[in-house]
């Protein structure tokens, strides 16, 4: 559904495609997130589990950069990943100041299965679009992501 906004040409063209791009990444979100609730993970948690599956033991301050979230959320994230036994936190020995984040056993064996399905998921999502759109959907997107970072 379009705005009703009644301003100039430009601003509803600007709101039409945000409420357009708004909606479709909602919907995207939605579908390729199903697997992830049923083995009882958020797209958070997912995303912590992926960071250290394929980057390695980080800092809860990397950790938190690499997930675009904030401080409380990503120690929120931990403390739940931590409950489950799916990651564990070491204390560093020469800075006892600093935690590293590290998967248990347990935590990459999940995200080892899981991972696969998510892929999956995305790939059929995406599906839709043909390889060269999905490479200008990656283009534009990259641009927007840009605009504004210093």
């Amino acid at each position: 559904m379009p705005t009703r906004y009644q301003g100039s040409p430009e601003e509803v063209r600007a709101l039409n495609a945000y409420i357009t791009l708004m909606r479709a990444a909602s919907s995207v979100e939605t579908r390729v997130q199903r697997h992830l609730a049923e083995v009882g993970l958020t797209l958070s948690q997912f995303g912590a589990l992926e960071i250290l599956l394929h980057v390695g033991p980080l800092c809860a301050r990397d950790l938190c950069q690499k997930l675009l979230t904030t401080s409380g959320n990503i120690t929120l994230v931990i403390d739940n990943l931590e409950k489950r036994g799916l990651v564990r936190r070491v204390r560093e020995s020469a800075d006892r100041r600093v935690v590293t984040v590290h998967l248990t056993p347990e935590g990459e064996a999940l995200i080892r299965e899981v991972f696969p399905r998510h892929v999956a998921g995305i790939t059929e999502t995406l599906g839709v679009l043909s390889p060269d759109e999905q490479e200008e959907l990656r283009r534009l997107c990259r641009k927007l992501g840009k605009q504004g970072a210093g």
